[in-house]
C-alpha cells in the first residue's frame, strides 16, 4: 500500500514545491522606479502586439517573416531589460533549501505541458476549424528552415517570457500578477487569430505565472517554455500529419 501512495505523494510535493509555495525573497524597489516600470511595459505591449498580428500573418515560406519574428523579440527583451531589474528566482530543493536555480522543476513542467498538448492534438486533428489555422502556422518551419524557425522560437520565447514573466509582472504587482499577465498573454496572443493559439497561450501563461510567483524570477518560466515551445515545434507537425 505504501508504495501506491508514494508517486501521488511525491507529485503532491512536486506541484507544492514547482508552483505553489513562494520561495522568500525581498524585491521591493522605489514608487518611482514601479511607476516607471509600468510606463515601459504599457509602451512595449502596445508596440509588440502590433508586430505579432503583422508577423502572424505574413505567408509562409516569406522571409519577412523571420525579420518580423526577430523585430518582435527585440522589442520584448528591450522593453524588460529597460523596465528595470529581473531577477533569474530560486526554487525548493528536494532538501527542504531554497538555494538552487528552477531548471529540473521547469523541465518536468514543460514535458507534462508537452505531453498534454500532444494528447489534446488528437482530438484537434479531427475538427478542421481547430486543426487548420495551426497548419497553416507550422507552414512556416515546412516550407522553410526548420532550424531557422527553431532559434526563433528559442530567441521569441526568451523574449516573451523576459517580458510578461519579467517587466509586466513586476509592473501589475504581486497581488494580481498571475491573473493579469495570463490574460494580456492571452489578448495578445489573439491577435494571430488562431483559437488553439491563444488557448495555449492561456494554460502555458497560468503555468509560468505560477512558477514566477514560486520563484520570483524568470529562469523558470523560460526553461519551461522552451521545452513545450520547441517539443511542439518538432512533434506536433507529425502528430499532426499522422492523425489527419
Amino acid at each position: 500500500m505504501a508504495t501506491s501512495v508514494r508517486p501521488v505523494a511525491e507529485l503532491r510535493a512536486f506541484v507544492r514545491a514547482a508552483l505553489v509555495d513562494p520561495v522568500p525573497r525581498d524585491h521591493t524597489e522605489t514608487d518611482r522606479a514601479f511607476r516607471r516600470r509600468r510606463v515601459v511595459a504599457v509602451v512595449t505591449l502596445l508596440v509588440g502586439a502590433g508586430i505579432l498580428a503583422y508577423a502572424l500573418r505574413i505567408e509562409p515560406g516569406d522571409p519577412t517573416f523571420y525579420a518580423a519574428t526577430l523585430a518582435l523579440a527585440l522589442v520584448w527583451a528591450v522593453g524588460a531589460f529597460v523596465s528595470g531589474p529581473l531577477h533569474l528566482g530560486r526554487a525548493h530543493s528536494r532538501a527542504g533549501g531554497t538555494d538552487s536555480r528552477p531548471v529540473v522543476q521547469s523541465l518536468a513542467l514543460g514535458a507534462l505541458l508537452l505531453g498534454v498538448f500532444l494528447l489534446g492534438s488528437v482530438v484537434v486533428a479531427q475538427i478542421p476549424f481547430l486543426r487548420d489555422p495551426v497548419q497553416q502556422l507550422l507552414d512556416h518551419a515546412r516550407y522553410g528552415s526548420l532550424w531557422v524557425v527553431a532559434v526563433i522560437t528559442v530567441v521569441n520565447g526568451v523574449a516573451e517570457e523576459l517580458y510578461f514573466r519579467g517587466a509586466l509582472y513586476a509592473g501589475v504587482g504581486r497581488k494580481h500578477a498571475v491573473a493579469v499577465t495570463t490574460v494580456v498573454y492571452a489578448l495578445v496572443t489573439a491577435t494571430s487569430a488562431i483559437p488553439l493559439l491563444v488557448f495555449a497561450a492561456a494554460v502555458v501563461g497560468v503555468v509560468v505565472g505560477l512558477q514566477r510567483r514560486v520563484t520570483g524570477g524568470i529562469l523558470g518560466p523560460i526553461v519551461t517554455h522552451l521545452t513545450w515551445s520547441l517539443g511542439m515545434l518538432f512533434l506536433l507537425p507529425p502528430v499532426l500529419d499522422r492523425l489527419s
